[in-house]
């Protein structure tokens, strides 16, 4: 059994850590950093899971992006720790985040990440949205989090703040 709460600033290091150990060392040279660079997550929709005992079993973080002038959430990374994949942690932690984002006022979300694992949460490849290079546009999802929220949609992805 697992607490999923939304994460705190001293739950930062650890979650780093975490990231560290699931992900290939320099994670942070992919093109999605560069979206994150200088950008503060969203605050309400980056969880961490921990278990009874407190221990961090996973985390998910959420960064605010813009496709021409919409905005889109841009969900990764997400993380569960080796010794606690296949309890279904991951799907908690994509779930229960994502019921945060409507209220907070947030249409749709995207990701780079596999279909056939993110299909099952409801992403769809994003045939018009361009991540910088260099990214596998097949590797390119969404959702819509309100109905036809990615309709005519279109355009490169860049940093909130530019």
């Amino acid at each position: 059994m697992y607490q999923l709460t939304p994460e705190t600033p001293q739950d930062y290091w650890e979650v780093e850590a975490l990231y560290d150990t699931c992900f290939a060392p320099g994670r942070e040279a992919l093109s999605s950093y560069r979206l994150r660079d200088g950008v503060p997550a969203v605050t309400g929709l980056s969880h961490v899971a921990r278990d009874a005992g407190g221990i961090l079993g996973g985390a998910i973080r959420y960064w605010p992006v813009r496709i021409g002038d919409v905005a889109a959430l841009l969900l990764g990374p997400v993380a569960v720790h080796p010794t606690r994949q296949g309890e279904g942690l991951g799907r908690a932690l994509i779930e229960e985040s994502l019921r945060h984002a409507a209220p907070l006022g947030w249409d749709r979300v995207m990701l780079v990440g596999d279909a056939p694992y993110y299909g099952r949460f409801g992403f769809e490849v994003l045939n018009n949205v361009e991540m910088p290079p260099p990214t596998n546009p097949a590797r390119v999802l969404g959702r819509a989090i309100a109905p036809g929220a990615w309709d005519g949609v279109s355009g490169k992805v860049r940093r909130w703040l530019d």
